[in-house]
């Protein structure tokens, strides 16, 4: 009996060999595959790096492009406003021009009314009513100076430019 235990126990060794061995190769195996996984861990971590970096170099590139372009429209903007103020101005002074010469007009066609009149009546009666409109002109003429402005007879103030200043139309 005691042969068959010996050779029991010896084949019980020759398999915890064969088990050990085997545990060995699988740690072995299993080490393998943690160092490759490792590996594989940082490149992965390294491309995130890279993606993340090169996704904020391209929002930093955005940024830039956009205050760019954002300087430009300012620019446009204040361009534009520019010219708003400007062309305001000449329509302010135009309005005026307007004004004035609507004014001359009314003026003048009240001495051509007045003028008609007057040759109704002097081809009505003679030489009174020629006369009369010679008189009236005359004393309009020496009228004070103050109303000569405002004489139609008075032509010395149409050659007179009309002036207006952007500045006299801004509301603050």
């Amino acid at each position: 009996m005691a042969s068959s235990s010996g050779t029991s126990s010896g084949g019980s060794s020759s398999l915890m060999a064969q088990n050990s061995g085997s545990e060995e190769s699988l740690q072995a195996l299993m080490d393998q595959r943690k160092r490759k996984r490792m590996i594989s861990n940082r490149e992965s971590a390294r491309r995130s790096r890279m993606r993340k970096q090169k996704h904020l170099d391209d929002l930093m590139a955005q940024v830039a492009q956009l205050r760019k372009d954002n300087h430009q429209i300012i620019t446009s903007i204040n361009i534009a406003t520019q010219h708003y103020m400007n062309i305001e101005s000449e329509n302010s002074v135009l309005r005026a021009q307007l004004g004035e010469l609507t004014h001359r007009l009314h003026s003048l066609n009240e001495i051509i009314s007045f003028l008609d009149a007057s040759n109704n009546n002097d081809d009505d009666d003679g030489n009174g009513g020629a006369a009369a409109a010679i008189f009236a002109a005359t004393s309009m003429i020496n009228e004070p100076a103050f109303d000569n402005f405002m004489n139609p007879l008075n032509l010395s103030y149409l050659n007179q430019p009309i002036m207006a200043s952007a500045d006299m139309f801004h509301q603050y």
